[in-house]
């Protein structure tokens, strides 16, 4: 089985060279948040950037990509539909359909 921080970084790859398809701003991402009790944070940067912080050991893999891509969509304040259809091809972009069926 691939290591977790593998699978993290791939998944971050394969994410921001979606967004940037899409000209979408790309947040950092780390793990875990510094927050303690949550599995997901959003840290808004001076530049307009963002990082999206999520904790990936100890929890479904499905929840962590759910987390992921939820923060690309959140750092770049879509909503409605054009959240949705982003929310659509970047799951499309990471396997989400094997992703939630394994």
């Amino acid at each position: 089985m691939e290591s977790s921080v593998l699978r993290f970084a791939e998944t971050v790859r394969a994410l921001g060279l979606e967004a940037r398809r899409h000209r979408l701003k790309m947040p950092g991402f780390r793990s875990p948040p510094r927050l303690h009790g949550v599995d997901r944070s959003v840290r808004r940067r001076a530049d307009g950037g963002a990082t999206i912080a999520v904790v990936v050991r100890g929890r479904p893999w499905a929840a962590v990509v759910a987390d992921m891509v939820e923060g690309v969509v959140v750092a770049n304040g879509l909503t409605g539909k054009d959240a949705d259809q982003v929310r659509s091809k970047l799951w499309h972009v990471v396997g989400g359909d094997q992703i939630v069926a394994a």
